[in-house]
């Protein structure tokens, strides 16, 4: 991966080489005293908004959830507004709250008020492990970040810093399962991106010393056979060819042998369903299938995913995938279609000054260095959506374990510590 003729390694090189620290200004202190007296508050309001379930499909949990942060945004003078999604959509919404300065740089602060674990899940509350975690659902990914930004927040205000900065706060409400058409779910969050210089995003960190700085967008991909249903007798005869099952087969099996291997590429097939008839429930994640072993297979179907670090390489994929499909085997038919969601977020010379900053910040407090994060490991999120807009970092949010699992926990030691950060970061950039 390169930019401007520098590959990502030599560029990651370079930013490891340490920066000189510079002592806190007195208004940071007074920052860090801010943080260090509201901590415990956080803490508390933690657990409180991950005991309200937002599984993405339970609208009236992430509402509760973004009027909570509502409430302590309209304390800290923004103006608040909740955007609410067409009813055929099935999304509850997204948060955004603003304050309307014209100070330094305009700021966008990303977060995301939905979890993985729906209202059947049988993974609800927050339970404390030992003094310095917590099993919570949502707590990691990615509800702790949201105070981070939050209590980042009043850390300013308390020190009379907000008045003159422009800053947006959004957090969604259907960043784990995002709302369709892209269009519309989405429309907000890029029109408040073209209104700033840059954005910073909380998702789940990786790591107390690294930044996402690039990651990788994510589509999907759904792929259908047919074939002659007929007595298993003629199975490969010429009348009755090989039969859907074996189509799909052959595709899956040319696309890991032909696709696969390109820096970044993945792709992966997350459902199949094969046989003489098929249901799948795009809703639910959901089908079955009828079929018999004396029958030849009418039809199947299979869907899945596709991560990339461009959009030139997830085109490149994409035609391959689509010229291997249109091989068939005798008496056989396929088709591919696909799916845009998150386009990736790719390296940019903006995103590397901006982590440079953080380096400092981080430096400044006693943190250690901040590195820029493999985004080959990082999967898709939010800030990918407005990338191409503005300067971006990611990766700020809080630190745990068991993401997206009944064993997510979110660690509270480090809470008070990367609201410090980001309270600082902050300052700096609207004091810029």
């Amino acid at each position: 991966m390169k930019i401007k003729g520098y590959s990502f390694l030599l560029i990651l090189g370079f930013l490891i080489l340490p920066l000189h620290s510079q002592k806190l200004k007195r208004t940071e202190k007074k920052i860090i005293t801010s943080v260090e007296k509201n901590n415990a508050s956080a803490i508390d309001f933690l657990e409180k908004v991950v005991n309200i379930n937002s599984g993405t499909l339970n609208l009236g949990g992430v509402k509760k959830v973004g009027e909570a942060f509502r409430n302590e945004l309209d304390g800290l003078g923004f103006k608040t507004t909740w955007v609410s999604m067409p009813d055929q959509m099935n999304r509850a919404g997204h948060l955004f709250a603003e304050t309307s300065g014209d100070r330094g740089k305009k700021i966008l602060l990303i977060g995301h008020l939905d979890t993985v674990f729906e209202e059947d899940s049988p993974f609800q509350t927050f339970k404390m492990v030992n003094d310095s975690s917590a099993h919570a659902p949502g707590g990691n990914d990615m509800k702790g970040g949201n105070v981070i930004v939050l209590y980042a927040l009043k850390a300013l205000k308390e020190n009379g810093l907000l008045e003159d900065a422009h800053i947006i706060v959004a957090f969604t409400g259907d960043e784990e399962s995002t709302g369709k058409p892209l269009e519309i779910s989405r429309k907000d969050l890029i029109e408040a991106a073209e209104r700033c210089d840059i954005a910073l995003g909380f998702e789940t960190s990786t790591g107390f010393n690294y930044a996402t700085v690039a990651r990788r967008g994510a589509s999907g991909w759904e792929l259908k056979t047919t074939g002659q249903r007929a007595h298993s007798s003629g199975v490969f005869s010429e009348r009755t060819g090989a039969g859907a099952i074996f189509e799909m087969s052959r595709i899956l099996n040319a696309f890991y042998d032909q696709v696969r291997g390109e820096e970044y590429l993945t792709f992966n097939p997350g459902i199949v369903l094969g046989g003489t008839f098929i249901d799948y429930d795009i809703k639910t994640g959901k089908g079955d299938a009828f079929g018999k072993s004396n029958v030849v297979s009418q039809t199947a179907m299979v869907k899945g995913g596709l991560r990339f670090m461009s959009e030139e390489q997830k085109e490149r994929a994409r035609n391959k995938m689509r010229e291997i499909v249109a091989n068939h085997l005798p008496q056989t038919k396929a088709e591919i279609s696909f799916i845009d969601s998150y386009p990736a977020m790719e390296l940019t010379e903006g995103n590397q000054k901006l982590l440079q900053l953080l380096n400092q910040v981080s430096l400044d407090l006693g943190q250690g260095e901040v590195l820029a994060y493999d985004p080959g490991k990082r999967g898709a999120a939010d800030t990918s959506f407005v990338a191409e807009y503005v300067d971006c970092l990611d990766g700020l949010g809080a630190m745990g374990s068991g993401a997206h699992t009944p064993e997510e926990t979110v660690n509270l030691n480090t809470i008070e510590a990367l609201t410090k950060r980001t309270a600082i970061l902050i300052y700096r950039l609207i004091n810029q």
